[in-house]
C-alpha cells in the first residue's frame, strides 16, 4: 500500500475513532488490523505479528476460522434474530451444551458482554435473597486488583482504583478484600498459609460488615487483569465453605479463565467447586461474535418462577442470546473439543512456563513468573531483594518492543498505581508449537535487550 494512502487510514483513524483505554499520542498511531489467521494479523501496511494475547484474552480457537464464518451465515439465512423473551432452537442447544462443559444443572441467561453478564449476577443475587426472605442481603464482596467490567456495577466490583478514577460514585454496595498474591506474601509463609490467611480476611469483612447484609462474593478462579495472582487451591474452597456457612452466593466469574483457558474446560475446575452463578464471555465464541452467559444453578432460579406480581427475572436485553452468535458459540465448542484445545492449553501452558520460569533467576528486573494453562504473567521489579514494582513506563517498553519485533503481548495498564508491572501472556489455544516458540524466542530476545536500572 502505498505511503499516501496508508496516510490517509491514520489520519481517519485519529479524526473519528476513539480507541478504548488509551492514550491520544498523536506520533504514536494506533496499529490498524486488517487481517487474522490462526494466531497471526497483518496491518494495513502489511506487517505480520503473533497475537500473544488472544486478542483480549478472547481469541481462542485462533482467527480466520471459516466454519464459524460459516455458521454465522447459514443462521442468519435460517432465522437473523429473535428475542429471548420467547426462545429459538441455537439457545437451547449452546445452553445444553454449557451444562454439559459445567457438569451441573444451570439455568442460562444470555447477555453480549462480561460486564452485562456481572450485571445480571448481581441483579439476580439481590432479588433471590429479597424472595428468599432475606431483604438486607445487598452487599457483594469482590478482591482488590479484580476486574470484573466497564460498566457501573461491575465497575464498583473491580478492585482496580485508576479503573474507577474520576468516575466515582459508582454502584454502592460493593466491598473489597486483598486477594492471595503468592509472590508479595510475608517471608516466611507458604503459599498455603498465606491463601488461608487471605480466606479468613474474607470471613471477616462478612462478620465485621453484618452477616445477613452480604449478597454474595464475586470473584475470578485466578486474577488475570490484575497481574495473574494464582491462588493456592485451598484458597477457592475455603471460599466456597464460607459463603455456605453465611448463605452467601458464589459468582465465579470464568469471563477469561472459561473454555480452555487455564487447561480446564473452566477455572474454578481446577479447585473442585460448584458455583452458584458462573459468568462467561470471551472465548464463548472466541470473540467472532459478541455473546455473554450468566449460569444460575436450578435452586436459585426455582425463586423466581413464581405466579405473584414482579416475582420474574425483570431484566431484558436486545440482543443477548443472538441466535448467530449461539450458532458460533456451538461451532467454536465443537472445535474446542475435536481439536482437544483444552488438554491442549494444559500441556502447552505447562511448557510455556517452564521455558519463561529460567527468566525470574536470569534476569534483574523479573521477580516472578507464574502462569495456569495458556496464561502467563511475568512480573517486574526495580529491585528483586525489596521486590519494588518495576515502573510502567518500563513495562511499557517491552510491550512496545515485542511489537517492534512482530509479537502482541499485554501489561496490566490504569489497575493500582504503582503495580502496573506485569506482562501478560495470553495465545491463542491452537497456537502450533512453531507460534509458541517464536514467542518465547522474540519475548526472551526483548527482555535481554531491556533492563530497568
Amino acid at each position: 500500500m502505498d505511503q499516501l494512502r496508508t496516510a490517509s487510514w491514520t489520519e481517519k483513524d485519529q479524526g473519528n475513532v476513539w480507541h478504548h483505554i488509551s492514550p491520544y499520542v498523536e506520533e504514536k498511531p494506533a496499529m490498524i488490523t486488517a487481517k487474522g489467521e490462526g494466531a497471526w494479523l497483518t496491518d494495513h501496511e502489511g506487517n505480520r505479528y503473533m497475537d500473544g494475547m488472544s486478542g483480549l484474552w478472547c481469541v481462542n480457537i485462533g482467527y480466520g476460522r471459516e466454519e464459524l464464518a460459516q455458521a454465522a451465515f447459514e443462521q442468519m439465512k435460517e432465522l437473523c434474530y429473535a428475542p429471548l423473551t420467547q426462545s429459538h432452537l441455537p439457545a437451547i442447544q449452546l445452553a445444553e451444551k454449557i451444562n454439559e462443559w459445567l457438569e451441573g444443572e444451570y439455568m442460562i441467561f444470555y447477555s453480549n458482554s462480561g460486564s452485562e453478564a456481572n450485571e445480571v449476577a448481581f441483579k439476580i443475587s439481590r432479588q433471590y435473597h429479597q424472595q428468599n426472605g432475606n431483604s438486607g442481603r445487598y452487599k457483594f464482596i469482590s478482591r482488590h486488583r479484580a476486574y470484573h467490567g466497564s460498566s457501573m456495577g461491575a465497575l464498583a466490583a473491580t478492585g482496580q482504583a485508576l479503573r474507577k478514577y474520576k468516575y466515582e460514585p459508582l454502584a454502592s454496595g460493593f466491598l473489597h478484600v486483598a486477594p492471595p498474591d503468592p509472590y508479595r506474601r510475608p517471608n516466611g509463609m507458604t503459599a498455603k498459609e498465606h491463601s488461608n490467611l487471605r480466606a479468613e480476611e474474607l470471613e471477616q469483612k462478612i462478620i465485621w460488615e453484618q452477616k445477613e447484609t452480604i449478597a454474595a462474593v464475586i470473584m475470578e478462579p485466578l486474577i488475570t487483569g490484575g497481574g495473574i495472582l494464582i491462588p493456592d487451591k485451598v484458597y477457592i474452597e475455603k471460599v466456597q465453605e464460607i459463603c455456605e456457612k453465611y448463605g452467601v452466593l458464589l459468582i465465579i466469574d470464568e469471563v477469561i479463565c472459561g473454555f480452555g483457558r487455564t487447561g480446564k474446560k473452566f477455572g474454578h475446575q481446577h479447585f473442585g467447586i460448584k458455583p452458584d452463578i458462573v459468568t462467561m464471555a470471551k472465548g464463548l465464541t472466541s470473540a467472532y461474535l459478541p455473546l455473554s452467559v450468566t449460569a444460575v444453578k436450578k435452586e436459585i432460579f426455582e425463586k423466581f418462577k413464581g405466579t405473584e406480581e414482579n416475582v420474574h427475572f425483570r431484566h431484558i436485553n436486545t440482543f443477548g442470546g443472538n441466535p448467530s452468535a449461539c450458532a458460533v458459540a456451538l461451532k467454536n465448542l465443537e472445535i474446542i473439543e475435536a481439536e482437544n484445545l483444552v488438554d491442549r492449553s494444559a500441556e502447552k501452558g505447562s511448557f510455556l512456563l517452564k521455558e519463561l520460569l529460567p527468566l525470574a533467576e536470569t534476569h534483574p528486573n523479573i521477580g516472578d513468573v507464574r502462569g495456569l494453562g495458556m496464561i502467563v504473567g511475568i512480573e517486574l521489579v526495580a529491585n528483586k531483594q525489596s521486590k519494588e514494582p518495576a515502573p510502567s513506563a518500563f513495562a511499557a517498553n517491552i510491550v512496545q518492543a515485542c511489537r517492534q519485533e512482530g509479537l502482541i503481548i499485554g501489561k496490566n495498564g490504569d489497575t493500582v498505581d504503582g503495580y502496573n508491572n506485569v506482562l501478560t501472556i495470553c495465545p491463542p489455544l491452537s497456537s502450533t508449537d512453531a507460534d509458541l516458540m517464536y514467542l518465547i524466542g522474540t519475548l526472551k530476545k526483548v527482555l535481554a535487550e531491556n533492563i530497568c536500572k
